[in-house]
Parts: structure tokens; C-alpha cells; sequence
């Protein structure tokens, strides 16, 4: 709020900036409605009647289980809704005279992984309840989405549950100022997005990054950068015209070799190959390092796309044929990356570059 950061990782119940603008999704988490064996609850009503243990770290989770079911904070009614002590088991929980249901609140990436669910269903079991209201909270509170659980999540034997069950959760999301450059923002998100196995906290946390919502009435409406490299609006040229590439390689599959045969025999000069070309990327490639400015750079980022321009050309009319088109395409994509690197690397030099700061919450996972 104040700043002094460019990145932060929050969860989407906590005080999000007005400056602040999604980059991605990091994780999910989501609700789990739980109540004694063959104890169903049928609706958020009926659950508002019980006195109600929350499984989760931290008091602001007790906080957003009394602010979704609309319980007021004076203190009695606030009662009904308590933070259970740490690893809390559910038997204990649900024994006579305790709770009549429980709440936990944890990462997806998390409840996978705990086979606690697994071993009390085993020992007797508990009740997990679909939150059939999902749709209509997730409307009254924005910050609140609807979940899917999926068949086997808590438990593969016995199935828990039998059946995809909707309740709600919570986003942890990668948040950049505004003030950030689509630039910056752009290439920060592709990093993300290409690296993310790589990513992921030993817990699992961040295990299955996802794309930043795109929509303009998302909660946390994502960075125009960001936004635009998802929506593939800030694609290359080798991208725009990838597509266009492959068909002609397609197309010359079937025709190359008569077509080929007959330029040969008429011109007596064979079809210059694909992959020969990337000689000539190569040494583009090679003078990039030596480069020492803006100017220079865009020189050689001119002289890359002529080449490409020139195969797609060449693709068309048969002078060049589709032999090593991979090869290619392998060559021209290393050294653009390479030219986007170099260009990065002047920019520190000249101290034109944003400073980044990775900053998590209290709320960290």
C-alpha cells in the first residue's frame, strides 16, 4: 500500500491495493465443509446452527467462515465459530458434545498430498458436504470463487469424494504495481508461465500456476502486459507467422518433391534448405554478445526477421524447401531470446531497469 514494492504474493481476502494488478494465479485455496459420518449438511442454513471448528492457520480464516455465513462479531454470536487448536483430529472434534461440524481451509496443492483424510475415513469416517450456495456467495464477495473437488481429492480409497462436489476458495495471486511497464510485466509473466515446475515450495505451494484472470470485472484485474502476452497479443513474428510456416511445410509434403524435381531440372539449381539458413541466424547470433548498444541491437533484430521473412517467402514459391524446418525454427528462437537478453542487459547497465521486489503477506504460505 505504500509502495515499496513492485511484486507481492496475497490471498484474495486480504486488503488487495487499488494499484495493484494480477500476473497469476498461484494457488487455490479452497473449503472443506465436514460434519460427523452420515451427518449431512444440506445448506449453509442449517450449518449456521452448529457450532462450527475451523481447521486453518491463523484467526482471519475464523474471520472469513463468520463473514461468508453472515455470523455477527458481538461475542456470542461470534462463538459459534472457533479457531481449533493445530492438527486437531476429526474424531476428537466430532465426539459427543463437541462440534457439529468443521471447516478447513488449506492449499489445493496441500490437500492432495495429506492422507490424514484417507486414514480417518478408514477408522469411521466424517461427512463431506457439497456447498450448493457457491455460485451465490462467490457473487456476494468477489473475493470468494467456486471450487470443484475433484473425485478422489481427499481420499482415492474410499473415494472422497464419489463425485466432483462444488464449494468455495480463495486465489493466491502474483500481484505487480500498475505503474510497472506491459514491458516488464509481459516478460515477467512469460518467465513465470515457462518456468513454473520450477517454481513450485517444497509444500507444493505454487505447483500448478495458472494464468492471471484476463477479464476486465475480475477481482484483481490482471496487468495490461501480462494480460496481453496471455491473450498471445504481444506475439513475435517467428509466433505470428509459426502457423503459417507449418502449413506451407504441410503443403510442400505433398508437393514439394514433384515441384522440387521440376525447379531443378528447369533452373538446374536445387531448393536452398531450411536448415541452411540457420548458419546465417547463427552468426547473427554470434555478433549479438559484441553489441554495445540500443541502436545496435535493433540492427541485428532487423536482420533476424529479413531471414524470416525470406523463408516464409521462399516456403510459398518453392525456393526453399521444408528440410530442417525445426532446425529453423530451434535457431531463430535461441537467438531472439538471446537479443531480449543482450537488451535487458544494456538496460541495467544504463540503470533503466524496474527494481523488483518480491514481498509475501503475513498471510505467507
Amino acid at each position: 500500500d505504500r509502495r515499496q514494492a513492485d511484486l507481492a504474493v496475497l490471498r484474495t481476502d486480504a486488503k488487495v491495493p487499488p494499484r495493484a494488478r494480477a500476473l497469476a494465479i498461484l494457488e487455490h485455496d479452497v473449503l472443506l465443509l465436514l460434519s460427523p459420518p452420515n451427518k449431512k449438511i444440506k445448506s449453509l442454513a442449517e450449518l449456521k446452527k452448529k457450532k462450527i471448528a475451523v481447521l486453518a492457520d491463523g484467526d482471519h480464516n475464523a474471520v472469513l467462515v463468520r463473514k461468508m455465513l453472515e455470523i455477527s462479531d458481538n461475542p456470542d454470536a461470534a462463538s459459534a465459530v472457533q479457531l481449533a487448536p493445530p492438527n486437531s483430529p476429526l474424531d476428537k472434534l466430532f465426539a459427543p458434545g463437541g462440534y457439529g461440524a468443521a471447516i478447513a481451509i488449506a492449499h489445493a496443492s496441500t490437500i492432495v498430498k495429506n492422507k490424514s483424510y484417507e486414514q480417518y475415513a478408514k477408522r469411521g469416517g466424517f461427512t463431506l458436504n457439497a456447498i450448493d450456495e457457491a455460485k451465490a456467495l462467490a457473487r456476494r464477495d468477489p473475493a470468494i470463487s467456486e471450487e470443484t473437488l475433484a473425485t478422489g481429492m481427499l481420499s482415492s480409497a474410499p473415494p472422497i469424494p464419489d463425485d466432483d462436489l462444488t464449494t468455495v476458495g480463495l486465489q493466491w495471486l502474483l500481484v505487480a504495481q500498475s505503474r510497472m511497464s506491459s514491458a516488464t510485466a509481459g516478460e515477467l509473466a512469460r518467465t513465470i508461465y515457462e518456468n513454473k515446475a520450477e517454481l513450485a515450495l517444497p509444500d507444493g505451494f505454487a505447483s500448478r500456476i495458472e494464468p492471471a484472470d484476463t477479464d476486465k470485472d475480475a477481482f484483481v484485474v490482471a496487468h495490461q502486459g501480462a494480460a496481453e502476452y496471455i491473450n498471445d497479443d504481444t506475439e513475435s513474428f517467428m509466433d505470428r507467422y509459426s502457423d503459417l510456416l507449418y502449413l506451407a511445410a504441410a503443403a510442400l509434403s505433398i508437393i514439394g518433391s514433384i515441384f522440387a524435381g521440376l525447379y531443378a531440372k528447369v533452373t538446374r539449381i536445387a531448393p536452398e534448405k531450411a536448415s541452411e539458413l540457420a548458419t546465417a541466424i547463427l552468426d547473427i547470433g554470434e555478433r549479438v554478445e559484441h553489441a554495445t548498444s540500443m541502436d545496435a541491437l535493433d540492427a541485428l533484430q532487423e536482420e533476424l526477421e529479413q531471414i524470416l521473412r525470406g523463408v516464409v517467402i521462399g516456403l510459398r514459391d518453392g525456393t526453399i524447401s521444408s528440410n530442417g524446418l525445426d532446425t529453423f525454427k530451434l535457431g531463430y528462437e535461441f537467438v531472439r531470446d538471446d537479443i531480449i537478453m543482450r537488451r535487458e542487459s544494456l538496460k541495467r547497465r544504463a540503470g533503466h531497469d524496474d527494481n523488483v521486489v518480491i514481498v509475501k503477506t503475513a498471510q505467507s504460505a
